[in-house]
């Protein structure tokens, strides 16, 4: 932004501010629903997110303050090499699977543009449950706990595989 302003007499001097913002970028994997709870949820082709409510149609669904959840493909691939192969999308119970991202460094409180949605990070991790999902009950270990995320939907609208994810700080 440019704003010109009165040096004491001596002519007009322009002042330039500059408002910098850390932008990073990531793209949507997977859009993941499940009907129940309990379960392993499994990928559909688009997701639509309501305002203070989250995906539609899934179980988790509902007023609170962990509406969606997110987990990074570059987390589930460190399962894979290290634990177990063939996990994928959907696996962990998220609902959003996403690359180029390490949510787990987002602040709580930051605003994500997930598609046509903005979501507002609300939790890093979460504790298990007493009996373990069903990735931790299978082998053993589960990253859900310490790499997911939480947010609530502050602006619903449409997620598909392949949109644009932006977060900026």
């Amino acid at each position: 932004m440019k704003r010109d302003a009165q040096s004491g007499g001596q002519g007009r001097q322009t002042v330039v501010i500059i408002k910098e913002k850390l932008v990073m970028k990531g793209k949507v994997v997977a859009v993941n629903i499940s009907e129940n709870k309990g379960e392993q949820k499994h990928s559909i082709e688009q997701g639509v997110f309501k305002q203070d409510h989250g995906l539609v149609g899934d179980a988790h669904a509902g007023k609170g303050l962990r509406q969606v959840s997110l987990l990074g493909q570059e987390s589930i691939d460190k399962m894979n090499q290290n634990m177990v192969k063939g996990l994928c999308s959907g696996n962990f119970a998220e609902n959003i699977t996403t690359r180029g991202l390490v949510l787990y460094e987002i602040r709580v409180g930051t605003r994500i543009r997930i598609g046509q949605t903005v979501q507002e990070v609300t939790q890093i991790g979460k504790k298990c449950h007493d009996s373990g999902c069903a990735v931790m009950r299978e082998v053993g270990s589960c990253i859900m706990p310490s790499e997911g995320i939480f947010t609530k939907v502050v602006q619903g609208g449409v997620v598909k595989p392949g949109d644009d994810i932006e977060v900026a700080e």
